[in-house]
């Protein structure tokens, strides 16, 4: 196998491993509140997700800007070494303070992870392939999430919640070795400062784009986790019973899964732009029709299109950015959307509460989250037809 050809799957592999750990928290956390383990209220169990997704931004923000100056192989393994060593170490946490802090640190290293493999991926895949590669590396994560499930349903009750923090950390021991050895350099990474790679983003011929990425990323993420952490509530407020609305959670996921499979496609057929737009276009107006009372298999119809649309909308962003940015700047592109969409994933749950607190919901709540929808779809239009990158702009993040 030639080096090139080992990209796609090892990093595939790190992002199912993001995916495990990003979803193992809200797996645990119904056992150590019961088991009152440190503890832990629902308020404090809420602070320690918060302080994980603060470092899932800030690790965006670092390590797609420090890719681009020692390179993505190196920034990658060290973002898969570190997450997973924190991850070991949550499985010996003595208090709810040092487990917070376990996670803040392991956010870091996911918050860089996603960036720095579709950055690798898109410069290792051939032309008119960028959507689906990207796409399917976002499969992983989606991977890793059911694998979590799955083990919890299996380990808890036999081992408790500690040993599935030590199965979630035990394949780094294979990966980060594998891809030490076997994971290329990219081709283009510049080698040269963190200012002057920053500063790129804010060039005349990219600053639109940038700001237009920064919001879609936003809109998409703050869509994605509003949806996750509450449209099981929003559903029981607008009269459906608890298991009708555990079952369209799952039906939304389902149709991440198949939406993945299909943007991909799409957008190496027709092009990101138009498909990115008609993602998020496609979101708002599935979302507003969840409002309406829909019977029998027709609810289930318009939420699996809901999800469809709904997640891949905001990977088609990283698939957009990662094809408007060049090699020298194009994890920090990524990780600098990334890590503003991560904003938005704060704002989520909190939007979805601040509704079903006002007894809004039903059918605001609906009409809310179309309009975000509605909002990213803008920014990526403002992104414009042509994205303004220029050789000029291009030699500006190259060392001088």
């Amino acid at each position: 196998m030639s080096a090139g050809r080992w990209v796609l799957p090892l990093c595939w592999t790190a992002v199912l491993l993001d995916g495990f750990d990003l979803v193992v928290l809200g797996t645990v956390l119904p056992v150590l509140l019961q088991d009152r383990v440190w503890g832990l209220t629902p308020a404090s169990a809420s602070a320690v997700s918060t302080v994980g997704l603060v470092g899932m931004m800030l690790g965006a923000l670092a390590i797609g800007t420090v890719t681009d100056v020692i390179g993505r192989r190196r920034a990658l393994v060290l973002a898969v070494t570190g997450f997973s060593a924190c991850t070991l170490l949550c499985a010996f946490a003595p208090s709810a303070l040092v487990f917070a802090l376990l996670r803040f640190l392991a956010g870091l290293g996911l918050g860089g992870c996603l960036p720095t493999a579709i950055a690798l991926v898109n410069e290792f895949t051939g032309p008119g392939r960028g959507g689906r590669a990207t796409t399917l590396i976002m499969t992983g994560y989606h991977v890793g999430a059911v694998l979590t499930a799955l083990l919890g349903i299996v380990v808890i009750p036999a081992w408790g919640w500690r040993a599935l923090f030590v199965i979630g950390a035990a394949p780094a021991l294979v990966l980060v070795p594998l891809m030490a050895r076997r994971l290329p350099e990219s081709r283009g990474f510049s080698g040269t400062s963190a200012r002057r790679v920053v500063g790129s983003l804010f060039t005349p011929g990219l600053l639109r784009a940038t700001l237009a990425f920064w919001v879609a990323s936003f809109m998409g993420l703050l869509l994605v986790y509003g949806l996750n952490t509450w449209l099981p509530q929003i559903m029981r407020q607008a009269g459906y019973p608890l298991g009708a609305a555990l079952g369209l959670l799952l039906t939304l996921n389902v149709g991440a899964v198949v939406g993945l499979l299909v943007a991909g496609a799409v957008a190496d057929r027709v092009g990101v732009r138009p498909a990115t737009l008609a993602w998020f276009t496609g979101s708002a107006l599935f979302l507003a029709l969840l409002s309406v009372r829909l019977p029998g298999a027709g609810v289930y119809l318009a939420v699996l299109l809901a999800g469809c649309f709904v997640f891949s909308a905001q990977v088609l962003v990283y698939a957009y950015v990662g094809r408007t940015y060049g090699d020298g700047n194009r994890a920090t592109g990524l990780g600098w959307t990334a890590g503003v969409g991560r904003v938005g994933a704060i704002c989520g749950p909190l939007l979805g509460g601040a509704l079903l607190t006002a007894g809004l919901a039903d059918p605001w709540g609906f009409y809310a989250f179309a309009l975000v929808a509605a909002l990213g779809a803008l920014a990526v239009a403002a992104v414009g037809t042509r994205t303004g990158i220029t050789r000029a702009a291009q030699r500006r993040v190259e060392p001088a």
